[in-house]
Order: structure tokens, then C-alpha cells, then sequence
């Protein structure tokens, strides 16, 4: 392949894995080690748990009216890192088809890459224990660079170190964030309709939404030509 090879460019949680429980686990564990009763649900606040621990534990603290929880987030997100960390993939599982869709995406020649603001170190132990490390050319995380999504240097950093460039690259992602990356950067942004916010993503108006992995490569396609 050259440096012109067509890349995709992959956000990690809600998008390619399901993180949803052992994210909000971690922040139950720091609820329950202050002796709180209140605790997160992975279903009803799987959206909360998306947008970062600051704002799993600030939703806790807010429902037990606890008072000065702006410092007791602070407080607890280090403890929260440090319980995800030792049981990051309990619950977490890549969406239905999604290590099959890459691997199809990479066969015909494409470079694969994930720009996520999950810590890099973070992102890294979730691949290995989900076993698709391989599948990707490059990871940037959040404190991979001095800044995260939105701003457009950690996408273009993930598509330089996976040997494309930004003018053949796509987003794929499931947020607002992911949506504003890609419009930073100016390139096509695909939106997952089976993300924490489902189908309401395409509020967002994205170039396209993804149903199904089973439909990434036809999707992509759309965007990118195909290579090898």
C-alpha cells in the first residue's frame, strides 16, 4: 500500500464495543465505597457513561444530592480509572460484526485506525483483551496528544500513523464529538445507528448512518474507493 491509501477511522466506545457496564461498574464501585446507595444503570444511563467518568460520577452524586459533588467527582475519577482498569473487559463486547467488518475493510486494502478520548493506555488493554489489537494500524487516545476530539489533530495523527492520508480518511463514530471531529477535519463522517443513542444519531445529519456492521464496507465505498 502507499500513503494513499484509503483509511477509516474508527471512535471506540459506542461504536466498535459496548462499554457501557463496566464503565458505569466503575463509577458504582466509587458510589459504594463512600456508602452510597444510588447506582448507575447500563442500559437507562448507557449515554451518560459514553460522554466520560466526570459525567457518570456527577450524574451519581447529582441523584444522591450529595453536597460538594463538583469536588467529590474529582475526588473519585482517579478511583474510577484505577477499578475500570482492573476490570475493563468484563462486560464489554465488540458490537455484532464489527471485527468481521474490519478485517473485511483491511483485505481489500484499506488502512484502519481508532481516534477515541478513552486514555490511550486504556483503549490499548480493551483490544487485547477483546483480541482485535491487529486489526487496527494506529490508536491515538485522549492523552495520546496534548489535545482530544473535537480538536482535529488527534484524527490526524491516528490516519498519518496508519500510513494514509486525511484526504482519503472517513470517520467513523456515534457521538457529537465524533460528528464535529470529522467536520474539523472536513472529511465524511459515517454516524452508528446502534450506538447509545440508536437511530436519533442522525440528528446530526452525517453523510451516512451505519445500520449494520454487515453494511461497513458497502458504506465506506460510498466515501472511499476501493483498494487491493
Amino acid at each position: 500500500m502507499t500513503g494513499t491509501a484509503a483509511t477509516v477511522v474508527f471512535d471506540l466506545d459506542g461504536t466498535l464495543v459496548d462499554t457501557s457496564a463496566d464503565l458505569i461498574a466503575a463509577a458504582n464501585a466509587c458510589f459504594a465505597a463512600r456508602g452510597l446507595e444510588v447506582a448507575l444503570d447500563p442500559v437507562a444511563d448507557a449515554l451518560t457513561a459514553f460522554h466520560g467518568g466526570r459525567a457518570m460520577l456527577a450524574l451519581g452524586y447529582a441523584r444522591a444530592d450529595r453536597a460538594g459533588a463538583a469536588a467529590l467527582v474529582e475526588q473519585d475519577y482517579l478511583r474510577l480509572l484505577a477499578h475500570y482498569a482492573d476490570h475493563i473487559c468484563v462486560h464489554s463486547r465488540l458490537y455484532a460484526g464489527a471485527s468481521g467488518a474490519v478485517a473485511a475493510l483491511r483485505t481489500a486494502g484499506y488502512r484502519t485506525a481508532i481516534c477515541t478520548n478513552k486514555p490511550e493506555a486504556l483503549a490499548v488493554s480493551l483490544l487485547d483483551a477483546l483480541g482485535v489489537s491487529s486489526l487496527f494500524d494506529a490508536l491515538i487516545g485522549a492523552d495520546t496528544l496534548p489535545t482530544r476530539k473535537p480538536d482535529p489533530a488527534p484524527y490526524l495523527a491516528a490516519v498519518e500513523r496508519a500510513g494514509g492520508t486525511v484526504a482519503h480518511s472517513v470517520m467513523i463514530g456515534d457521538t457529537e464529538t465524533d460528528r464535529v471531529t470529522a467536520r474539523a477535519v472536513g472529511v465524511p463522517c459515517i454516524l452508528v445507528g446502534f450506538g447509545p443513542e440508536g437511530a436519533a444519531i442522525s440528528r446530526l445529519a452525517p453523510e451516512a448512518m451505519l445500520e449494520s456492521y454487515a453494511d461497513l464496507p458497502g458504506c465506506v465505498g460510498r466515501f472511499l474507493p476501493r483498494h487491493g
